[in-house]
């Protein structure tokens, strides 16, 4: 039986649970709210020993069940942060999933909700003996769930004794008429937190208190360092904070040598920050500490190492070459470190060099003005505040000339009654997009669009004596066109 106080709050709490569950109910509203506690918060293995016995009924079997996922449902899985598996006992012990299966709440939910019972008799010993196997990863804190109704447990004392020697938390769920002594020697410490007997249909309000249980094991309280170079660094960290419950204090300072400590302060919301101006080939120490007026948390630190410097060009590349232009790029770029770049290329083998002068936080130009189908050699020089140059050289190749395309040839204009004139040319088969037309008609000048198919068309209302002009449209551009005049004097 649960202490005085702890069975007295269980009920007021269930008061409250049942009141607001019928409020939602009577307004047709469905209400899921998260804790910010859970998502994202923890790192590690659960492991659901559910009893599947011919001694647990239908009924208790799938509220268990229900039980089982709604307690899960918050938290975030997958390999980097909680796996889940689930081992029935029956009798023979059957693993239903495995910790790498599901990696998706909606797939965890499916599964639980559409486990079948085993029946058969109560062999939890021989269930335990497959959680020791299953339970095996040392990174990572594990905990064991064990859901029962307590009868007929069995022989439990030693392989329970030995997953707590693999540093295993044993949590028990026990609907009320079991074995109270053998459950209480089996569970970890502190019994009142990770032992629980309860009704089987009052267990929602248990779920708040052992959720806190599992995520006080498995709370992910690590910092790391990741995308370390040589002069920064991200630190990372699982959430432990909102934004209206506390902040962080972060330090930070070079191993061998103290008097260089940095502090900042974060807010709470916080799950990472970036450290500059470091320096390179550097161990650095950090602490990063949550600081909250609701709980007392610990105080994470990381070690890492800053990369060796880098100086800029450490890659030059060209791209976007043409007959007569390329660009060039290079990096990275340190305009705080840079007093300029200085890019020069010629022709090889002995072509006259040019150079170009650009600003420290420019990591790019057009050169212009080169040669077609011409190599280049291509240097760009970087000039440091400290009075240091580095060069990078890479090789450019222009691109051949176009050949320019054939203009349009054989442009006739024959007069036809009315004032109208047939207009007929000839004109190259590839690459034309299409035509452009103009020509003086009695509103002035106009002016039409053909498609590239066309090879002639006819023009109305023409001025006397009136230009008549015949262009390709190419995918540059318009290109050189034929003109001609008219005859189609006025009678």
């Amino acid at each position: 039986m649960l202490p005085r106080g702890r069975m007295k709050r269980i009920f007021l709490h269930g008061c409250v649970v049942f009141l607001w569950a019928m409020f939602l109910q009577r307004g047709g509203l469905q209400v899921v709210v998260l804790p910010d506690t859970v998502l994202h918060c923890c790192e590690g293995d659960i492991l659901l020993l559910l009893d599947s016995s011919g001694s647990v009924a239908n009924y208790e079997f799938s509220r268990l069940l229900r039980f089982t996922a709604k307690l899960l449902r918050p938290f975030s899985l997958g390999r980097d942060h909680v796996r889940v598996g689930l081992l029935q006992v029956g009798t023979h012990p059957n693993l239903e999933f495995g910790l790498d299966v599901h990696s998706k709440q909606e797939s965890l939910q499916k599964a639980l909700l559409g486990v079948k019972q085993l029946q058969g008799d109560t062999n939890t010993e021989a269930a335990l003996r497959v959680a020791q196997r299953v339970l095996t990863d040392t990174r990572l804190p594990k905990v064991l769930l064990w859901l029962t109704d307590g009868v007929e447990l069995g022989e439990v004392d030693e392989p329970i004794a030995q997953l707590k020697e693999r540093g295993v938390f044993v949590l028990i769920v026990s609907t009320v008429h079991g074995n109270f002594h053998v459950l209480q020697r089996a569970v970890s410490p502190p019994v009142e937190s990770h032992l629980y007997s309860v009704d089987i249909d009052n267990m929602d309000i248990i779920t708040e208190d052992l959720r806190e249980a599992i995520i006080k094991i498995i709370r992910a309280e690590r910092l790391r360092a990741v995308r370390v170079t040589s002069h920064s660094a991200v630190l990372q960290w699982r959430p432990v904070l909102s934004s209206h419950s506390g902040f962080y204090e972060l330090w930070y300072h070079d191993k061998e040598n103290t008097q260089t400590e940095a502090r900042r302060f974060l807010s709470g919301e916080s799950s990472q920050v970036e450290l500059t101006d470091l320096q390179p080939e550097t161990t650095y120490s950090a602490f990063l500490r949550p600081e909250s007026n609701r709980r007392l948390f610990s105080t994470l630190t990381v070690i890492f190492t800053t990369l060796p410097d880098v100086l800029s060009p450490a890659v030059v590349s060209v791209s976007d070459s043409g007959p007569h232009q390329t660009r060039v790029s290079w990096g990275p770029l340190q305009p705080a470190r840079v007093q300029r770049y200085t890019v020069e290329y010629g022709a090889i083998p002995s072509g006259a060099v040019q150079r170009v002068t650009l600003r420290s936080h420019q990591n790019s130009t057009v050169l212009t003005g080169l040669e077609p189908g011409t190599q280049y050699l291509v240097t760009v020089s970087a000039l440091y505040e400290d009075g240091k140059e580095r060069a990078m050289s890479v090789k450019a190749c222009t691109q051949e000339a176009a050949a320019a395309p054939p203009a349009l040839a054989d442009l006739q204009l024959t007069s036809l009654e009315h004032q109208e004139v047939q207009v007929e040319w000839k004109a190259p088969q590839q690459g034309v997009r299409g035509y452009w037309l103009n020509w003086e008609s009695g509103d002035g000048v106009s002016s039409t669009y053909l498609p590239p198919s066309s090879r002639s068309t006819r023009l109305a209302h023409l001025a006397p004596s009136s230009r008549v002009c015949v262009s390709p449209v190419y995918g540059w551009g318009r290109g050189e066109g034929v003109c001609c005049t008219t005859d189609n004097q006025r009678g």
